[in-house]
């Protein structure tokens, strides 16, 4: 298995060196070296894919470079990279390298990814409606899940389970942060000047003016387009494909009214306390 990872791992090198040789080509009137590297950030179940679909459009509108690389944070097998390998795969991007990964707001990351040179984009997504698709996924999608047998085997209602994911899960074999715990591992990327935070609710409800944000925000990073900004802007909306997402399953804002109980409810606010109007979801906890 090992083996076959790396001679997987030594094609998709190849292929990487293979496509900036082609962008420089394609794109000579834009100097490669100025355009800066861009990474896609998000919190697992939050839009990554469909924050991936946009920046995958980046080739059609100048010399970036899909490497057509795993999530930094994980190897061609799927298994966890080390902090270490995870710094070296950042260090080795170019300029106009396209890469994605759920990495928390914490140094070096922190460090790396907001330095000149680089167009960091952080999604993040409603964490009532990140609980239900976590769940959903877990419990149906993804046998392999750490959670899959605990979610199937110790519980029996989507009420026990969303309880779970909301509390956090302390049982030999079966860990699971709170979900305060989780997002308080991401929201300092909210801090930070070079970074763009993007809700997944926006890239769903008010596509067109959060794609001029992310046109605006590599513009500000260092790119220098050569055709319209509404050109850029259709071209970007036209990769988003969120079916082609092996994870997806709904992706509707407010989704999770259909699934929280009152239970539920008072659960979430007891755990998460001013997350949510933390982040901007609610103005206050009489929801």
């Amino acid at each position: 298995m090992e083996f076959f990872a790396n001679m997987k791992s030594s094609a998709k090198w190849f292929r990487w060196r293979w496509r900036r040789f082609q962008a420089k080509k394609r794109w000579g009137r834009v100097d490669i070296e100025k355009v800066p590297i861009v990474f896609g950030n998000a919190m697992p179940k939050s839009g990554s894919h469909l924050l991936t679909q946009v920046l995958n459009g980046l080739p059609d509108i100048g010399p970036f470079v899909n490497p057509g690389l795993p999530p930094v944070n994980r190897t061609e097998s799927n298994t966890p990279r080390t902090k270490e390998a995870i710094v070296r795969s950042l260090r080795a991007l170019k300029a106009g390298d396209i890469r994605y990964g759920y990495l928390h707001a914490v140094n070096p990351y922190l460090k790396l990814l907001t330095q000149d040179g680089w167009a960091t984009i952080f999604i993040y997504r409603d964490p009532r409606d990140m609980l239900v698709s976590h769940v959903f996924y877990a419990t149906e999608m993804n046998e392999q899940h750490g959670m899959y047998q605990y979610y199937n085997e110790y519980l029996h209602t989507m009420e026990e389970r969303i309880n779970a994911a909301i509390e956090g899960v302390n049982v030999p074999g079966y860990e699971l942060a709170s979900v305060r715990q989780r997002y308080d591992s991401y929201l300092g990327w909210l801090d930070e000047d070079g970074v763009l935070p993007v809700k997944f609710e926006d890239l769903i409800l008010a596509r067109k003016e959060t794609i001029f944000r992310i046109i605006d925000f590599l513009n500000e990073r260092g790119f220098r387009s050569i055709i319209s900004k509404s050109e850029e802007a259709q071209i970007l909306e036209s990769a988003i494909q969120p079916r082609k997402s092996g994870t997806f399953r709904r992706g509707e804002p407010g989704n999770w009214r259909e699934y929280f109980t009152e239970k539920n409810k008072q659960r979430f606010k007891e755990i998460a306390g001013d997350l949510l109007i933390r982040l901007g979801y609610e103005q206050n906890n009489q929801w």
